[in-house]
């Protein structure tokens, strides 16, 4: 008692440690692992320690939870599910400079994901459900304005982690993610797989299905796609 195992290191390197987390896991024990460099944005260190599928295989361990906060409001919170939670936890973040947002919520971390941004003020109307995670939030954000602006109502869903979000009850989660909305659209930076599950079979993701590359940070994230231009394209040709 009275000790909370916890290591670091970059999130590429959690394939050197699978074991280890599969074996937390499995025995339920209490462990957070702060996995940081999160995505292509490493940059100048290249593809070998720019992680891709790295979230999917951790998101695959049966009883491993996996938190990616969107900015410092959402990392307090999940620094609180990691200190409570029973099992290991595991936080992703990012190394790169990014806003901090008004109206992320620590206590919607808790819950996995929220409501962060909702549009069409004083209408039912509802176009399209953009779902990011970690950097990727304030993208959403940025795109939700501008759709707005084409008449596209629009929410943004905060997503920072399936796992607890699969935990909420039914009506909590059918209240983020309704049934009546034409399009969703998720935004992470690594590999899209498993993100059907959550915006179904006529949805999309922008996300990377490649290795990186040796570049600085924001060529990476304008030539692999991670622009808040390309987010309202994509979504645009959903609708």
């Amino acid at each position: 008692g009275g000790y909370l195992p916890t290591g670091s290191t970059f999130l590429t390197f959690s394939d050197y440690m699978r074991p280890a987390v599969r074996l937390a896991a499995l025995m339920r024990q209490r462990v957070v692992y702060v996995y940081t460099h999160d995505s292509i944005a490493l940059g100048e260190d290249g593809p070998t320690h720019q992680p891709v599928e790295q979230l999917a295989s951790l998101r695959a361990i049966p009883g491993l939870t996996v938190v990616r906060p969107g900015d410092a409001n959402e990392t307090v919170g999940a620094w609180r599910v990691a200190l409570v939670h029973d099992g290991p936890v595991a936080l992703a973040l990012t190394r790169q400079k990014i806003p901090v947002l008004a109206g992320t919520s620590a206590e919607g971390v808790a819950r996995g994901a929220y409501v962060f941004a909702e549009g069409g003020a004083g209408s039912e109307r509802l176009d399209l459900l953009l779902l990011a995670s970690g950097s990727e939030l304030h993208l959403a954000l940025a795109a939700r304005e501008l759709l707005e602006q084409a008449g596209v109502f629009t929410r943004v869903v905060s997503f920072p982690s399936w796992e607890l979000f699969d935990r909420q009850e039914r009506e909590y989660r059918e209240r983020v993610l309704p049934r009546r909305v034409r399009a969703r659209l998720a935004v992470e930076a690594g590999a899209t797989q498993g993100w059907c599950r959550w915006v179904g079979d006529g949805g999309a993701v922008v996300g990377i299905e490649r290795f990186g590359a040796s570049a600085p940070a924001a060529v990476n994230l304008e030539k692999f796609g991670f622009t808040v231009e390309n987010v309202v394209r994509r979504a645009k040709a959903l609708l």
